[in-house]
């Protein structure tokens, strides 16, 4: 990849290495800080982490931030900021997850070019334009009811994956209540990288949980 620029480098990973993809919550994590959950989920193999963080001021999310880059890099893994450009970018992240209530990527990658950018989508519209407005890769969720979010939407349901992943050609994740249980049937619709929380944070041994989960991705 030594030919290809820093964004192409960042997807060309992105698409070819990332199976399961770990997101941060701190708050569902038994007492274990998120620099604590980040070392386990990258020492069972994760090859792409996620720092999701609202309630840290914007002093103390830069260090956290800047300390997940330094573990990542150490690690060769990609990192990804949710929400916020400004500590995507003074970090040295590899990219930043967008909700709808966030920047519109459009904007956010005339701005920064070389990021990943990730949206969240729920609906036909918002898989159907994610490319155009910019986006590098989508999320479908919640596939399943979850607790993870304060003011969750309405579960789509497992059968919504093939039906929204055919309006779009960018590589994808799905999120929202799932657990190992599910993998067979995700599998079966075309999910190649599940996004999880609580799965691992609240893991008794997170790294021998993330390699299961990597593991039972690989199977065919």
């Amino acid at each position: 990849m030594e030919d290809m620029d820093i964004y192409q480098q960042r997807l060309a990973k992105f698409i070819e290495e990332v199976t399961i993809y770990p997101v941060s919550g701190e708050r569902f994590a038994a007492g274990r800080g998120d620099l604590e959950w980040l070392e386990e989920v990258l020492a069972g193999g994760a090859r792409i982490v996620q720092l999701r963080d609202k309630e840290s001021s914007g002093r103390a999310l830069l260090e956290k931030a800047q300390a997940f880059r330094r573990a990542t890099k150490r690690a060769g893994a990609l990192f990804i900021v949710n929400d916020r450009l400004d500590i995507a970018l003074l970090s040295g992240a590899d990219g930043v997850h967008l909700g709808n209530d966030d920047l519109p990527a459009g904007t956010v990658r005339s701005f920064a070019p070389d990021l990943l950018i990730g949206v969240s989508c729920h609906d036909e519209e918002e898989v159907g334009t994610a490319e155009l407005r910019g986006a590098s890769y989508y999320n479908i969720g919640p596939i399943f009811a979850t607790a993870t979010k304060k003011e969750a939407r309405e579960a789509l349901g497992p059968e919504a994956i093939p039906r929204l992943s055919a309006l779009s050609k960018l590589p994808f994740t799905v999120m929202g209540g799932i657990k190992k249980e599910h993998l067979p049937l995700l599998k079966s619709l075309g999910v190649r990288r599940p996004a999880v929380v609580t799965a691992l944070t609240a893991a008794p041994d997170i790294c021998r949980e993330t390699a299961d989960w990597i593991a039972a991705l690989r199977l065919t």
